[in-house]
């Protein structure tokens, strides 16, 4: 080890996608929940690796859009622990990209940066092309450095306290992707936090994950609209144990203005009246009311008790994501950007095996987002364990045939990239409960 070696080095090597790092100690690639930082050594959590194979996707459609500019793109990767995102970016990306990347990882462990630093010298990115730098310290003063096209805030916790500075660091057109681990919190089980945290409430219900994603967006944009900015969704996911949005931030004092356009109520059980109100406010197609949905969202004006056990809000009532960004997640830019090829005798000492591992791992992380995204603005997100407890049929109808079946009505229909088994549709909710009995009959 030479001097500029950190402690500890060269400590053991890791793949994740197509780039390799050194970390002090082999990561538990079998946990799926969430690690502490606590106990030293350079911090990875392997359950967050999908998380990072999309942002890779996301940074790439987002370069070919033309929303970052057609500049230098400074990014910067906060709270960075081993940097292995930002290297991603870098080494797994094409080179015409990467070349115009200037990247800064930041993080308060100084051996951490100096790991990810020597990693990152130790295994340049292929096409050689693409800055990166360090900054120790608290992000709050790092991401005032200077504007940034790109904003990664990846805490172990809430992202709260980093979200203002951040909002206000970003460029005239910029993404910002934002992940909690505070599931607890948003997803309602611990009321007295998600009350202070983000003034909303939520059932605790299938669709808890859902809600405590739209959750999180609406306080983004509150966020965003304090500094005269609007944003637009790009992607949202429920991974495991933590809650991941992406969204593009554009200033504009006007959209600012429009932000209560987009907050309102999730209701479960709605009352007829509900119903009707939203279908006025265009939250909900037309429907017989023979049969109430499972489900309604109002708008932020409609009258509610905030005490109701029902209502979960104030959050997002616009879409979750972009069908551009979305459809862009296909499996054929996911092999060719983020799967690494085998080779016998590779550095990492994987097997055949382990490389066929990996690209099931890249291919799980972006199942059914492309499909998806023809109806992530669809007003149903329907899960079939609640749809057949509502309507008391038989066992819980495939989500796979309900999306061949409204299909086949002329319907927009997809299975959703969530964590139970549901769908996504347009879809009158009439049709759905037709479809869902033709399947699977009353008992």
């Amino acid at each position: 080890m030479s001097e500029e070696d950190p402690e500890g080095w060269p400590g053991v090597i890791h793949r994740e996608g197509r780039t390799l790092t050194r970390l002090s100690d082999a990561p538990n690639s079998g946990r799926s929940g969430p690690v502490s930082r606590r106990g030293g050594g350079v911090f990875l959590n392997p359950a967050m690796s999908g998380s990072r194979t999309r942002s890779v996707l996301l940074l790439d459609y987002a370069m070919d859009s033309g929303m970052l500019g057609q500049g230098t793109v400074y990014a910067l990767d906060g709270l960075s622990a081993s940097g292995l995102r930002a290297r991603r970016w870098l080494n797994e990306l094409p080179g015409d990209k990467a070349k115009r990347l200037d990247v800064t990882i930041s993080d308060l462990d100084s051996e951490a940066l100096a790991w990810a630093m020597r990693s990152h010298e130790e295994f340049p990115p292929k096409h050689g092309q693409g800055e990166l730098s360090s900054s120790m310290g608290d992000l709050r003063k790092v991401v005032l450095a200077h504007g940034r096209h790109w904003v990664d805030i990846d805490p172990f916790g809430s992202p709260l306290p980093f979200l203002d500075v951040a909002l206000q660091s970003l460029a005239r057109s910029g993404v910002i992707e934002v992940s909690a681990t505070d599931t607890a919190a948003l997803t309602g089980s611990s009321r007295g936090a998600m009350l202070r945290r983000y003034g909303s409430r939520v059932r605790t219900d299938g669709l808890a994950h859902d809600s405590a994603l739209r959750v999180m967006m609406g306080n983004l944009a509150r966020g965003a609209a304090r500094h005269d900015r609007c944003l637009e969704p790009l992607l949202s996911i429920w991974d495991s144990h933590h809650l991941r949005v992406s969204s593009r931030v554009m200033r504009s004092r006007d959209g600012a203005n429009m932000v209560e356009d987009q907050l309102g109520w999730r209701v479960h059980s709605p009352t007829e009246k509900e119903v009707v109100a939203s279908v006025e406010s265009g939250l909900q197609p037309e429907l017989s009311m023979d049969k109430l949905p499972m489900t309604c969202l109002l708008p932020l004006s409609f009258p509610i008790e905030r005490r109701d056990p029902r209502i979960s809000g104030p959050l997002w009532i616009g879409s979750l994501g972009s069908q551009e960004a979305m459809s862009s997640m296909t499996e054929e830019k996911a092999l060719m950007l983020c799967v690494p090829d085998y080779e016998e005798g590779d550095v990492s000492g994987w097997s055949e095996r382990d490389f066929e591992m990996e690209r099931r791992r890249t291919l799980r992380a972006i199942r059914n987002i492309e499909g998806e995204s023809c109806v992530i603005d669809s007003a149903h997100h329907i899960l079939v364990d609640d749809l057949s407890s509502w309507l008391e049929i038989g066992s819980p109808p495939s989500p796979t045939l309900m999306v061949e079946e409204l299909r086949g009505m002329g319907y927009k229909a997809s299975l959703a990239h969530y964590g139970k088994p549901s769908f996504r549709t347009n879809a009158s909710w009439d049709d759905i409960v037709e479809g869902a009995i033709g399947l699977q009959p009353p008992m």
